[in-house]
């Protein structure tokens, strides 16, 4: 998954049914979850976007994305 620049890695938990997910190529820890490709989708930009929401509040520079 990409978005804004963004990349996100996802995996499947079987007995769950959900799908688990982070974004990658940060030194900052973000996550999200959903139940179906759109829940999990939307959850990743969701995140992207609050991760981006919380930096400018913090008057901090995001961290580096992975440029696709």
């Amino acid at each position: 998954m990409n978005y804004k620049g963004y990349q996100g890695q996802a995996s499947y938990d079987e007995d769950a049914k959900i799908f688990h997910a982070e974004v990658i190529g940060l030194r900052d820890v973000i996550t999200f979850q959903g139940t179906s490709v759109d829940e999990l989708e939307q959850a990743f930009k969701d995140s992207i976007d609050d991760y981006l929401d919380f930096c400018t509040e913090l008057k901090r520079t995001p961290k580096n994305a992975i440029l696709s």
